[in-house]
């Protein structure tokens, strides 16, 4: 098990040092002029260069890259070249909200999502039926009309709901969950249709197993058979998609934290890339890539415990 998390650290950390030199190369191909962009249209052009000097740019990009990657590698991640705000700070300010998100929607479409697709590859039948209309219906239906019908609906009609802002945790976890309700529901409607048809398919298969029959001639009772034989077999693809749905997440999450007016990752991401501040979206990118590889890692670690095959690939 060492040397298969081993194996995974040393390809993480290559493709984030492959990850952070296309990034940089492709964020510098833009030519935008910072200095200008700084200190207003009407500056003189000397103070325009002396600003561009002040921040590196008028170095070639490849000195400009190792320069950003020997501070990172040290954790300094730089400042902001339009707020001056240091770029570590600023991002600790803003993950706890996606942070919550993404881990509301990941608990809730796990909880939701192997519930369903057990009850419906057991029963089979109706509920079957029921768990497949509920996945397309799932993913016909529109994003942001799904957030619009929770929002109308729970925080305009009933008022259960705040419909827009966010109070962080440690201020009051009551209104904390409050404000993340309604979006990590609006999140979870699309994975949990994913999920869950994943789970009802590989249950689906795994019951038509040798082995499946072999443990109910044995007088094995149905609740055992599922919890302890079926779920360990069926989990792994379950699991792939769930961590694959986790990374997705940080792409939803922009639309979501802008409807709902949430101070998070996505939102700041796009305001910044927009402005070309290389030093705050470099962070988000190189923040991003270990996301997803750490989410791969985890669950490789699961599916190698569930698996011991998979190990070995």
């Amino acid at each position: 098990m060492l040397r298969f998390v081993a194996r995974r650290l040393v390809s993480g950390a290559v493709l984030l040092l492959v990850i952070s030199l296309l990034s940089y190369l492709l964020l510098s191909i833009p030519d935008n002029d910072v200095g200008r962009q700084l200190l207003g249209q009407g500056a003189e052009q000397s103070a325009v260069e002396a600003k561009n000097a002040s921040l590196g740019l008028d170095r070639p990009v490849p000195a400009q890259y190792a320069d950003w990657l020997s501070h990172a590698v040290r954790g300094d991640l730089g400042t902001s070249w339009f707020t001056s705000e240091d770029v570590t700070q600023t991002i600790a300010n803003r993950l706890p909200v996606t942070i919550s998100l993404m881990l509301g929607v990941t608990l809730v479409t796990a909880a939701v999502s192997f519930l369903l697709g057990v009850w419906a590859g057991v029963r089979r039948g109706v509920a079957d039926r029921f768990v497949q209309v509920l996945g397309v219906a799932g993913y016909a239906l529109p994003g942001f009309l799904v957030t619009l019908v929770l929002v109308l609906v729970f925080a305009v009609k009933l008022d259960w709901f705040p419909a827009i802002g966010y109070t962080p945790i440690d201020e009051s976890p009551g209104g904390w969950l409050s404000t993340i309700t309604l979006p990590v529901a609006s999140l979870s409607v699309a994975s949990v249709a994913g999920v869950s048809q994943q789970v009802r398919g590989a249950v689906i298969e795994v019951l038509r197993q040798d082995y499946i029959r072999t443990l109910r001639a044995r007088g094995l009772s149905a609740p055992r058979i599922v919890f302890k034989h079926v779920l360990r077999n069926a989990s792994a693809p379950a699991l792939v998609l769930l961590g694959l749905q986790f990374i997705g997440l940080l792409g939803g999450a922009v639309l979501v934290e802008q409807i709902f007016g949430l101070p998070g990752i996505g939102s700041m991401t796009v305001s910044y890339t927009a402005r070309g501040d290389i030093p705050v979206v470099m962070a988000l990118v190189m923040l991003t890539v270990i996301g997803v590889v750490l989410i791969n890692l985890v669950t490789d670690i699961l599916i190698g415990w569930l698996n011991p095959k998979a190990r070995a690939s």
